[in-house]
């Protein structure tokens, strides 16, 4: 059919290494519609967090591409939504979140074994829950998968969902340790759930053990989540995608030589391979690192070594997991810091052309904190050399227009229903509470 379309001068056929097969229904894990339903209203459903003020939605809204907008956002302590989202000043932040928000685009799809942008999170067939968590052998079985695994962390985390050590019950028992098991904070969190009347039934209607007698556990809660993500924001309906079928094409810029560079010499498909453009792997790309980074309480330093943090060896020092670039053009700011608000100006470093010691800050999108220090690592040339010394991969010289073309690849990744979504945004929620629009 591509090659009919091509001599008719639908489609071009540009010279470049093989692009992957059409994604089909195969590729995905079969999802339950009810259970999606009751999943979509948990994740705009503020209850989950401490203090009953912020939802998954805050930080992975569809109005910002399924993530918020920001290069580093706000979780407790910030208030608003996406870009527009700052500080409360009577009970301002600990700090920024540490890493940029991801987008959830596939996740429901089966080879998405991985995940985080340091894979804390992955399916090991050795542990008696099927997946490696942080938690190890304290991991708690009854989870779907690593998609619903995912969902457990936001909530332990004071700087995200569980609010300040000492403002609610759910921050004390984690301030405690005490995570799993009675008392622990998901049991807190599945009670507040399972005491709504409204939320009783409907997970009884999902879950044949629920309505024979079992309690609401967190777990119940986590695999419904996943199930809204998997089914919301699978997306497969771009133009790209008519490409690999074969159809007919309506995209703008010089679309054909992107594809030509970013399956044959630029090679970018040596880490964005298969369907969703990405190989799962871990890569030194010498990322830009803003804000407070990843250390633990104890730790003074503002870096974020990435993979190493997970693995323990040196060799994975600013190794940082090759996202999807399905609806890339969406999710502004990019990289692991969301360091860049300018996708070109990303492609620009990425490729190595321009190094971290380069960076121009006003590409940043950080909400005024009084008390942040957001340059201490670009301030430090030692530590800007560390970063700009692990980069492995190729150095290219790209032009204007290869980059432009480029642009218009990655745009041809935008899903046709990609911001509207399948279910969309709830008009309330069970709790009551505000949902984010």
């Amino acid at each position: 059919m591509r090659v009919l379309l091509a001599v008719l001068g639908l489609i071009a056929t540009p010279v470049c290494a093989d692009p992957p097969a059409p994604v089909t229904d195969a590729d995905y894990r079969p999802v339950d519609e009810a259970e999606a339903r009751l999943g979509q209203l948990l994740f705009y459903d503020p209850i989950l967090s401490g203090n009953r003020n912020i939802s998954c939605a805050t930080c992975h809204h569809p109005r910002f591409g399924t993530a918020d907008g920001l290069s580093l956002g706000l979780g407790e302590g910030g208030v608003g939504l996406g870009p527009d989202r700052v500080a409360d000043l009577a009970n301002l932040p600990e700090q920024r979140i540490p890493r940029n928000a991801p987008g959830l685009w596939n996740l429901g799809a089966r080879e998405f074994t991985v995940l985080f942008h340091d894979g804390r999170i992955e399916v090991d067939a050795g542990r008696k829950s099927g997946i490696r968590t942080p938690l190890e052998d304290d991991m708690t079985t009854g989870f779907s998968g690593v998609l619903s695994a995912q969902t457990m962390f936001p909530v332990l985390s004071q700087d995200e969902m569980a609010g300040h050590y000492s403002e609610n019950e759910v921050s004390k028992a984690v301030r405690q340790g005490l995570i799993t098991g009675p008392g622990g904070a998901w049991d807190l969190i599945s009670d507040r759930v399972a005491a709504i009347p409204d939320y009783a039934e409907r997970f009884a209607s999902v879950y044949p053990e629920i309505a024979a007698g079992r309690g609401i556990a967190f777990t119940d809660i986590s695999n419904a989540i996943a199930a809204f993500m998997a089914f919301e924001w699978r997306s497969d309906d771009s133009a790209f995608d008519a490409w690999l079928r074969g159809e007919a094409v309506v995209a703008n810029g010089d679309w054909e030589q992107g594809i030509a560079l970013f399956y044959g010499d630029a090679g970018c498909s040596a880490c964005h391979a298969g369907p969703f453009q990405t190989d799962h792997g871990f890569h030194a790309m010498a990322g830009v690192q803003i804000g407070p980074g990843k250390a633990a309480r104890f730790e003074i330093h503002a870096r974020d070594v990435g993979r190493m943090r997970v693995t323990g060896r040196a060799g994975d020092a600013y190794r940082f997991r090759t996202p999807s670039l399905r609806n890339v053009a969406l999710t502004s700011p990019y990289g692991h810091a969301g360091a860049y608000r300018s996708l070109k100006e990303f492609l620009r470093a990425h490729t190595g052309a321009v190094g971290p010691e380069s960076y121009d800050r006003d590409q940043a999108v950080l909400p005024d904190l009084p008390r942040a220090e957001d340059w201490r690592v670009l301030d430090d040339p030692d530590e800007v050399a560390a970063i700009s010394a692990a980069f492995e991969g190729r150095r290219l010289a790209l032009g204007e227009a290869d980059l432009e073309a480029l642009m218009a690849f990655l745009v041809m990744l935008t899903g046709a229903t990609a911001v509207e979504g399948r279910l969309g945004v709830p008009e309330a929620v069970p709790s009551g509470l505000p949902v984010e629009k």
